[in-house]
């Protein structure tokens, strides 16, 4: 079938002021597509995303759910008011389960146009067995039953969510949290050896919500006295630590960096570690385990050794790779005796070892965003276009 030359797209999202909303923007344009964007934020008002006007659906807060159900039913029963910006959209694709209501919503009798879900995390309250987590399973499965696709991030969403738990049932793709940069480019140079005797350091960077890794990486380096600095960069989730900011001021060998720009930053603050750290025990034993996370990605295209755990995604990830730190789950132990054990010469070959992976394990080019546009367009039905 025919397919337009310049594709439109109308994408509602969760929060306007997520770095990864950016990214996929900026991929959406690469592969040719023109953009209606609409959005809750959970930070300042956002005017326009790489050129692209956003229009504010108002403010929500990280771990506030019944104020985000009030804000989703608002907008959903409001969407005439954002209708204009689906005329003439070849696609509408939602992040996460609420702005898919909205979007539903906003799409209304306009059938034709097909809905694409993009769920890149699996909140816990999906996997409850309560009345919450069996009204949103109900609820994700009837709005699924009137889209097209799902966008996920890691295959382990559909072993363990989308396939067992969910009723979404919808043709699955597979786009991973790459690094997009719009040229092809060699990857950036790692960090060089400091020589021996300087202390090692890991790079905690991204969104910073996971208080027992805070705790793992505060005592391990206390523990090295030392001999192992840990620089954080990112947002912090507040509302996940006692004072954040008091926290970090008793640290003698931790510091927050503030935030950083994706892609336009990232050689020179992987640049500046020699580990990053890819744990998350945020929803440990759910989607913890199962994510693969921006930061995955980041560090290995600038040449940075990952540091995970063995029984994660990530884990696994790596070790069908041969690469990173994969450290068991007495993780405190296990780091501190690594790195009092680790030479020169061995940290060399890890590092070597990511920097042999070819670029298409980190990175998402525009060839690659031209294909993905061009994949969910098919996996429209014929009768929605």
């Amino acid at each position: 079938m025919s397919r337009p030359e310049s594709v439109r797209i109308a994408y509602f999202v969760h929060d306007l002021n997520d770095p990864a909303v950016r990214r996929r923007i900026r991929m959406f344009k690469a592969g040719g597509a023109e953009i209606y964007l609409a959005g809750f934020r959970r930070g300042l008002p956002v005017t326009s995303i790489e050129g692209v006007p956003a229009h504010d659906l108002g403010r929500t807060a990280d771990g506030r759910f019944l104020k985000r159900v009030a804000a989703t039913a608002w907008a959903a029963l409001n969407g005439s008011r954002w209708a204009g910006g689906v005329e003439g959209a070849d696609l509408i694709v939602a992040r996460n389960l609420e702005m898919l209501a909205v979007a539903q919503a906003v799409r209304g009798g306009r059938t034709r146009i097909p809905v694409i879900y993009e769920c890149l995390d699996i909140h816990r309250l999906m996997l409850s067995q309560g009345p919450a987590g069996r009204g949103l399973r109900w609820l994700e499965g009837a709005l699924a039953r009137r889209s097209a696709a799902l966008i996920t991030s890691s295959p382990a969403f559909v072993e363990n969510y989308f396939e067992p738990h969910s009723q979404v049932g919808l043709p699955v793709e597979l786009v991973e949290n790459k690094v997009f940069i719009e040229q092809a480019l060699p990857p950036p140079a790692a960090r060089t050896n400091r020589g021996d005797g300087a202390p090692w350091r890991i790079g905690w960077f991204g969104a910073i919500r996971c208080l027992k890794s805070f705790r793992i990486l505060s005592a391990v380096s206390r523990r090295l006295d030392g001999a192992l600095e840990v620089v954080l960069r990112g947002r912090p989730a507040h509302r996940e630590f006692p004072d954040f900011d008091a926290m970090i001021a008793a640290e003698p060998y931790m510091r927050f960096e503030g935030p950083y720009r994706n892609p336009e930053e990232l050689p020179r603050i992987y640049g500046e570690v020699d580990f990053a750290w890819v744990i998350d025990f945020f929803e440990e034993g759910q989607n913890s385990e199962w994510l693969l996370p921006n930061r995955l990605y980041e560090s290995g295209w600038v040449g940075t050794v990952p540091i995970a755990l063995e029984r994660t995604a990530i884990g696994h990830w790596l070790a069908a790779r041969r690469i990173g730190l994969c450290l068991g789950d007495d993780l405190e132990t296990a780091l501190t005796e690594t790195l009092q054990a680790l030479d020169r010469e061995q940290f060399r070959s890890l590092q070597e070892a990511v920097g042999a992976r070819v670029t298409e394990d980190w990175v998402h080019t525009p060839t690659e965003c031209r294909h993905l546009i061009a994949r969910l367009m098919d996996a429209a039905p014929a009768a929605d276009r």
